[in-house]
């Protein structure tokens, strides 16, 4: 057994088995046929990705943003589902993992499609996938990524999971795991608020906003379109939001201080949203900053929050703040084990064992409307 953090998102899509860790753009395009490889530039495995699964080849990520002549990403959920979450999902597990073990995933749903779409999502992900990877210049890598498991996960929990676990999955910050915390987990489409108390899910606080980053860059994009009359692509706005220029055919467009008007006005309003959520939980011990759009918008957040924030760790992507919290998760829920006493299975054994099947219903009846959580208990330990 294996287990791996993965986070499909509109905006990227981030994998972490606590070896190797990789950050997806989520775009997938054909696989254009190229007469010319330059051996200068950026060789790492996420950037010249070229793969072949279900007889299909694609470009993904960056790759695809550059040399494919078609290239699709989506704002849409059920898309996201049915044609992204299983050829981005594959990919950024084939790697990282070595693919000589069952994978057991870890990965999570906005709390607003977290009911809907966990079945289609582990439906789409359980099984064997065979992958091929086309290395420039190298030969073909075929891999078999066996997914015997996946369990889904409120997708803001797992930077509180990041927060109280440890890389074995043990508990190490009690503290912080007993007090009443509000999650902000701003991504690239959506935004989730989140109240967890003693690692209790809060529903009454606890929603999906369908908005992200992705409606600054959408203004931002609208602004530029009426100066220089051409349609940006979002996906192409990370290359240039940073540095607040933009040169389009020639001419430089200084964005700045229409990033600045964008950001404040999108922030206030999205913490105008949060204080209107969390009116009745004036006792939140502490509220947490989670996803990448925190980290673009976190010098607006801040004035507008009321309460003790838990600043944005400046030593990770914040990105992958969720995706690591959902490896320590995985950790503690299956155990841990630092080395391998016996070779990994010729073949995926799909067959749960008594002790899984009884969690597994577990958790089912633990999913059911009406039915009280039972906080802590839910985090099944199955290592003493």
């Amino acid at each position: 057994m294996e287990i791996i953090g993965i986070d499909v998102g509109f905006g990227f899509t981030k994998a972490y088995n606590g070896k190797n860790q990789v950050i997806i753009k989520s775009i997938i395009g054909d696989a254009a046929d190229i007469q010319f490889h330059s051996s200068i530039g950026d060789n790492s495995a996420a950037s010249n990705l070229h793969i072949t699964i279900d007889d299909k080849s694609y470009f993904l990520g960056d790759y695809a943003e550059l040399q494919s002549n078609i290239r699709d990403y989506t704002l849409d959920q059920d898309k996201l589902i049915s044609d992204f979450v299983k050829i981005l999902a594959v990919a950024a597990a084939g790697i990282c993992s070595n693919a000589k073990e069952p994978l057991h995933v870890v990965s999570g749903l906005p709390v607003g499609f977290l009911k809907r779409d966990t079945k289609k999502f582990k439906d789409v992900l359980i099984g064997n996938h065979e992958i091929t990877f086309h290395n420039r210049g190298q030969q073909d890598v075929t891999k078999t990524i066996s997914i015997a498991k996946v369990h889904i996960i409120p997708q803001p929990i797992g930077s509180v999971f990041n927060l109280i676990f440890n890389d074995s999955g043990k508990i190490v910050n009690k503290e912080l795991s007993m007090q009443k915390l509000g999650v902000m987990d701003i991504g690239f489409k959506t935004t989730d608020f989140s109240i967890f108390d003693h690692l209790q899910y809060i529903e009454r606080g606890s929603s999906t906003l369908d908005v992200g980053i992705s409606k600054c860059f959408t203004i931002i994009a609208n602004k530029l379109k009426q100066e220089s009359n051409i349609n940006l692509e979002l996906y192409r706005m990370f290359r240039f939001i940073d540095s607040g220029a933009i040169k389009i055919k020639g001419r430089e467009y200084n964005i700045t201080n229409l990033k600045k008007r964008v950001y404040s006005h999108f922030s206030s309003a999205i913490t105008s949203d949060l204080n209107r959520l969390w009116a009745d939980d004036w006792d939140l011990d502490s509220i947490l900053l989670s996803g990448g759009g925190s980290l673009e918008l976190v010098e607006y957040l801040l004035p507008n929050i009321e309460g003790n924030i838990i600043p944005i760790s400046k030593s990770i992507d914040a990105r992958l703040n969720n995706v690591y919290g959902y490896l320590k998760f995985g950790r503690y829920k299956w155990g841990y084990q630092t080395t391998k006493s016996t070779p990994p299975k010729k073949k995926t054994d799909m067959t749960l064992s008594a002790e899984e099947e009884a969690l597994e219903l577990e958790d089912l009846e633990d999913s059911k409307p009406g039915k009280p959580s039972k906080g802590l208990s839910w985090l099944k330990k199955k290592h003493a």
